[in-house]
């Protein structure tokens, strides 16, 4: 990563979140919403590739990550306050509409946000998470996804979570994300970033409550659940946490989206292919 980024704190939702802002002012807005469990620099490859393209780029630690605001309770954490996080974002930088890419647990909240708030998303982009409710009926239903989420019911259990994944300096998330991935994709000294991440005061806690309030505090009930704002969905066809049906399932709750497989990427699917990615998110 090469461009001049900015690392400002942004007021939105009654909290204040960390944001690296780059490229022109005047350019089309873009937000790009980390998962879990990585932070704004989780999108390192994607930021010159936009900037030189002429998107003025916010990049938040959203709620609870990093140097973003830790708010107390699972309930801060509720996939309709998350949206309105966006939201505020938005309305921070004077626009009334902004492109909204999501990995992970930040493509269910841009998902949630679409649904919720179709009039402030000119474009929508996610990266292999599905739309929420297709997520939460498929669970329910097919042993194969059940059996891959099961970090899911652990993460519900109180403090354990917390106090196992700080065990030996973090050594279950980081060979997590390098297992999960192909070789080479998480380094060293790019995990030494993660790992500060991880252990700014009340993150991770903060961190596994949005899995906490994603079982406890659903997302409002809405008219429809229809996504109509132009959509795609890039899925890496190797992730092993979430299974590739879901990915036409989500298009199917879609006025307007379609879905790209890129057969040789696991979940991590920016990191592995970002020159792939970074075309797509320019709309090529």
């Amino acid at each position: 990563m090469t461009s001049t980024v900015k690392h400002t704190f942004v007021d939105t939702n009654g909290i204040q979140l960390h944001v690296v802002q780059a490229g022109p002012v005047s350019g089309p807005l873009v937000i790009l919403l980390h998962g879990f469990p990585e932070f704004w620099y989780g999108w390192r490859h994607q930021i010159d590739d936009l900037v030189n393209a002429g998107f003025c780029v916010w990049v938040p630690d959203q709620r609870g990550y990093n140097l973003s605001d830790k708010p107390k309770g699972v309930g801060s954490y509720a996939i309709d306050t998350l949206a309105a996080d966006v939201v505020g974002l938005i309305e921070a930088a004077g626009r009334q509409k902004a492109i909204l890419v999501g990995h992970d647990w930040g493509a269910a909240v841009a998902w949630w946000t679409a649904v919720v708030y179709p009039e402030r998303i000119g474009r929508l982009v996610t990266l292999n998470v599905p739309h929420p409710v297709v997520m939460s009926k498929f669970v329910r239903k097919n042993p194969g996804q059940i059996l891959r989420s099961w970090y899911i019911g652990f993460f519900q259990l109180p403090w354990l979570p917390e106090r196992l994944m700080r065990f030996g300096d973090w050594s279950a998330l980081t060979r997590t994300l390098r297992t999960s991935s192909r070789p080479g994709t998480f380094t060293t000294d790019e995990l030494s970033h993660y790992k500060a991440a991880w252990s700014q005061p009340g993150a991770f806690r903060a961190m596994v409550n949005w899995y906490r309030a994603s079982l406890r505090f659903p997302g409002s009930r809405r008219p429809s659940v229809r996504v109509t704002v132009p959509t795609l969905l890039i899925w890496g066809v190797q992730d092993r946490f979430l299974k590739r049906e879901m990915a036409p399932l989500s298009i199917d709750l879609c006025d307007n989206g379609r879905v790209v497989y890129l057969e040789q990427a696991t979940h991590w699917v920016q990191h592995e292919e970002h020159e792939w990615v970074n075309k797509l998110i320019r709309g090529g």
